[in-house]
């Protein structure tokens, strides 16, 4: 496949050719009826097309989200945002262009799973690393753990983004836990089973989007969960029931607020450090993202809109040397 058009880049009157991924179909109502939004990406961005009107309601039957499309287009203003103006679009047969590749990508993950290894091989605590070898010592788990977007439109949302978010998270919780004198091992324990939850929370097949359990239960619960599971197929189980729940309860108390999804609130010193690590590394992420927003900023250095994932925020790209000489 030809490498794909940057649509970060794109400006007012260029045109555009490729095949795009629909990461969104959104139908809207007006006064007059209902008309059509698509978001269309590749592995570069997502750029969103102008309305499809009830006139042109036809253009878009049967187009879902997860579909691959042919697209003839120009970018166009629109109060000061970007617009794709489609001419033509066309439904791509299933499997004729790899829908993986339209989708951002950390790249080489080898690096991550060399820190990751390399730290939860230091922990001197058998049991607690028998209890992570049961996820990480299996081939299958690895494979999908690369794989997985660390959220479905929000931060580290692309192919391996998950392996990189628990790469910034451990990085972030070995530095506080220094400061804050907690248990290293423990704390490692919690930032790489925080988040297996998310390998039944999601799909990555094709758009990325939840599965029927990420909305039913949550990657959070499915998590808990997941660690259940593994343990109960141990005779006998690699850990104490004590220590069973001081790991539940990291994975539960992750998000740090029962309003964020958490269904308890931390409570160790070691689940503390995780929500922050874990907090810091999302919303670092998030705002980097949204300074990268071309369609939101325009002229100004202020957003001219509110990021939902930095809690409704504006971001502000101003820059300076400081009188550094380059």
């Amino acid at each position: 496949m030809p490498r794909p058009t940057d649509l970060t880049t794109l400006h007012i009157g260029d045109r555009l050719q490729d095949p795009l991924l629909v990461i969104e179909a959104d139908q809207r109502s007006f006064e007059g009826g209902v008309y059509t939004v698509l978001t269309l990406g590749n592995a570069t961005g997502a750029i969103a097309t102008e309305p499809f009107w009830p006139e042109r309601v036809a253009e878009v039957e049967g187009i879902r989200k997860g579909h691959v499309v042919q697209v003839i287009g120009e970018v166009a203003d629109y109060r000061g945002r970007r617009q794709l103006r489609v001419t033509s679009l066309r439904l791509l047969p299933a499997g004729s262009v790899d829908a993986a590749a339209l989708l951002p990508s950390v790249g080489d993950v080898g690096p991550y799973w060399e820190k990751l290894d390399a730290w939860r091989h230091e922990i001197a605590k058998p049991r607690l690393a028998a209890v992570l070898a049961l996820f990480y010592d299996e081939e299958d788990f690895r494979r999908r753990y690369e794989r997985c977007p660390a959220s479905i439109a929000g931060h580290h949302a692309a192919l391996g983004g998950l392996l990189k978010h628990t790469t910034e998270v451990a990085v972030i919780a070995r530095a506080i836990t220094r400061v804050a004198g907690a248990d290293q091992d423990v704390v490692l324990a919690g930032v790489l089973l925080h988040d297996v939850g998310k390998l039944d929370a999601y799909r990555w097949d094709g758009a990325f989007a939840y599965t029927d359990a990420g909305h039913l239960v949550g990657h959070v619960v499915l998590g808990a969960l997941a660690l259940e599971r593994r343990l109960n197929e141990c005779t006998p189980p690699p850990c104490s029931d004590a220590e069973r729940a001081v790991l539940q309860h990291l994975i539960l108390a992750h998000h740090g607020r029962l309003e964020y999804g958490s269904p308890v609130t931390p409570m160790t010193l070691e689940a503390e450090v995780l929500h922050w690590a874990d907090n810091a590394s999302a919303k670092t992420a998030s705002m980097a993202d949204a300074l990268r927003d071309a369609d939101a900023f325009g002229e100004e250095l202020v957003s001219q809109r509110r990021f939902w994932q930095l809690d409704q925020r504006r971001a502000f790209r101003g820059t300076s040397d400081w009188g550094e000489k380059a």
